[in-house]
């Protein structure tokens, strides 16, 4: 099997997503081997920038979501073509949202999530894209632009729904400033 990575900067960060937008049937995240269920040949290198990983997910006809941290914005897309966009909160400086390519690994209609300071039951539609980093809904604030979360990316728990409906465990997730 293949490995690939993605370059952020000077960051090297290990990319399942671009194994997955290539012509590769599985990869391993997690010790874990995730099938791809959408097999594209996309020519790619085996490090790429996280622009280069843009532009090579916007060549194909992949669905795939983009995290803009500076905008506070998720963007869902097919290829080239936005489909969906919402407004997130991402993590606070003290509790970062990392950039990076990653893919979703699981989906959860409901996930406890706990941290040293935090205990929250019943998170709606978590996408594990990044460990315990996921995109779910957030039904305790709505102060969406905001970055407020402990790194997760909280939407609304209507947009979370869809985003859950509509993207499938592989999907690529791509997070920059």
């Amino acid at each position: 099997m293949k490995t690939f990575f993605a370059r952020y900067e000077s960051q090297v960060v290990g990319v399942a997503a671009i194994a997955l937008a290539a012509s590769i049937q599985s990869v391993m995240v997690g010790g874990e081997a995730i099938a791809n269920p959408q097999p594209q040949p996309i020519p790619m290198a085996q490090a790429m920038t996280v622009p280069q990983a843009l532009e090579t997910l916007r060549q194909s006809e992949r669905r795939w979501i983009e995290i803009n941290l500076s905008s506070q914005r998720l963007m869902a897309w097919q290829g080239n073509e936005r489909v969906y966009a919402v407004i997130i909160s991402s993590g606070t400086q003290t509790n970062p949202t990392l950039p990076g390519v990653f893919a979703i690994q699981s989906k959860h209609e409901e996930a406890r999530m706990q941290g040293e300071d935090y205990d929250v039951p019943d998170v709606p539609f978590a996408m594990y894209y990044d460990g315990n980093y996921a995109i779910h809904g957030a039904y305790w604030h709505n102060q969406f632009g905001t970055p407020m979360s402990h790194g997760c990316i909280n939407v609304a728990v209507d947009h979370a729904e869809w985003l859950f409906n509509w993207a499938a465990t592989g999907t690529p997730v791509v997070v920059h400033y």
